[in-house]
């Protein structure tokens, strides 16, 4: 059935900024006449429809009401199918269904699959008005919510340019941004490569093409590849059809490459090619693709160290590197500190509906003395968890060093006191073990911590292999927090 415009009543003219629209949904014309009636008496724009499939076609056309009224039992598609399609092709609709049908098992159905309420046939028009009012509101908070929130993202790249140390980042983006020049970007885990990369983007003019990101430690090399190439029908084992890869996704505009470090030598022969070709072919073809992709990468990794051990490619390095852009830690922004607390609040305050407050003196304190190893997604977690306990105690806690290493200094503690009491019935060797293993514990649990728990960068640090730090995470009975 091709999507027409939908069926108006009355002749008021289009609805003014304090109008509401209405879709009514049933199959009775009856019911949709004084449905329509009654709401445009009360000053709502009103659209109908006789069934499901037409409803979705006006609403595929462009009708854009603020909510829809539903009947349950109709022809065809019926109300819980229809609520169940609605749901997934605009989630945020709010959706009341009617019905005379007042089984516990309907209400319920209806609800798990995210009514926003539920009234019996016949029911009172005051009844009725009421539940507009509460849906209708509530959409009205949670889009003033939606708009706070995005106003906030806007605020998360004002305040991390607002230091000292970020302004001479930002003096270079404005140089390399319309340009289409490869970028390196690198720094620490957490301190916010992708948000340089995105402001790079947005200043570029590829602005309104995509921005594209592929995380090169979160893929195995086989699926890397296939994220990055695509693939073609039976290239393997259930490749049932072609899939584009994110190069051609990103065609014309970005792609953001992280952790570029962790790519195997394979794959980084293939990334030279399309850097230096422009041109690539999918797994399983023979196909060449030409693509006009610009490329930002981000490591936390010092690749001139890999290239010197052999594992990242030289020519590769050098065709990366044509700008290097070093973000600073946030112990050397300290001068920004502040600002993210105070977003960050906000956000959150906003985002789990707790109460805002201000940073207590002992927060403030506590923050200006450490060291933020985890940068900026580690303040940002850190103050999620006020947010969300509404108690700054162990944070303050972890920050003064009083919570995870307290608490190790204990365990060691007790295990020391445990091996005095039988002394000489324990082997040494049964000693040293498990001092060692407390020991071990503890240096692991805090190199998790200051990763945020990445596991590749933890092995690194502490010289195992993954294989074997996950062994030793078991063995420790550690947890992510």
């Amino acid at each position: 059935m091709p999507a027409q415009r939908p069926t108006r009543h009355g002749s008021d003219p289009l609805p003014s900024a304090h109008a509401r629209r209405v879709l009514v949904v049933d199959d009775a014309e009856g019911i949709r006449t004084y449905l329509a009636n009654l709401l445009e008496l009360r000053g709502f724009q009103v659209d109908t429809a006789e069934d499901g499939r037409r409803a979705m076609a006006l609403l595929d056309a462009g009708a854009n009401p603020d909510v829809v009224l539903m009947d349950v039992m109709m022809p065809g598609m019926d109300g819980l199918e229809t609520l169940r399609r609605m749901r997934e092709r605009w989630p945020r609709l709010p959706i009341v269904i009617l019905s005379v049908v007042g089984r516990a098992s309907t209400i319920v159905q209806a609800m798990q699959l995210g009514a926003s309420d539920y009234l019996n046939k016949p029911f009172e028009e005051g009844e009725l008005e009421a539940t507009l009012r509460v849906v209708l509101e509530t959409r009205e908070l949670e889009q003033e919510r939606s708009r706070l929130l995005e106003t906030l993202e806007e605020g998360t790249r004002t305040v991390a340019w607002h230091g000292e140390a970020m302004r001479g980042v930002r003096a270079v983006i404005e140089q390399i941004a319309v340009t289409d020049v490869t970028v390196l970007i690198s720094g620490e885990s957490g301190v916010g490569k992708e948000l340089v990369a995105r402001e790079i983007h947005r200043r570029s003019p590829r602005a309104n093409r995509p921005f594209v990101k592929v995380n090169c430690a979160a893929l195995p090399e086989d699926l890397l590849e296939s994220e990055l190439f695509g693939y073609e029908r039976g290239a393997f084992t259930g490749a049932v059809s072609r899939k584009p890869g994110k190069f051609e996704i990103a065609d014309t505009g970005t792609m953001f490459l992280d952790e570029i470090g962790e790519m195997s030598p394979p794959l980084q022969a293939k990334l030279l090619q399309v850097l230096q070709d422009a041109t690539f072919s999918r797994l399983g073809g023979n196909r060449e693709i030409r693509v006009d992709v610009r490329v930002l990468c981000a490591t936390n990794r010092t690749l001139e160290q890999m290239v010197a051990e052999g594992t990242f490619r030289e020519d590769l390095y050098y065709r990366l590197n044509v700008v290097d852009v070093r973000i600073p830690p946030l112990r050397e922004r300290r001068d920004e500190v502040s600002g993210f607390v105070e977003m960050f609040l906000h956000r959150y305050s906003i985002k789990y509906g707790k109460p805002l407050r201000k940073p207590s003196p002992a927060l403030v304190r506590a923050m200006e003395r450490y060291a933020f190893p985890g940068n900026v997604r580690e303040l940002e977690n850190l103050i999620k968890r006020v947010v969300v306990l509404e108690s700054e105690d162990s944070v303050v806690a972890e920050l003064l060093g009083g919570d995870r290493m307290h608490g190790a200094a204990e365990r060691l503690q007790i295990v020391i006191e445990e091996l005095a009491a039988t002394a000489g019935l324990l082997p040494l060797k049964e000693v040293a073990r498990r001092a060692s293993l407390e020991a071990e514990r503890a240096t692991i649990d805090r190199i998790l911590q200051r990763t945020q728990w990445n596991r590749k960068a933890a092995a690194r640090l502490l010289g195992v292999s993954y294989k074997t730090l996950l062994q030793k995470i078991r063995d420790c009975g550690l947890e992510e927090a």
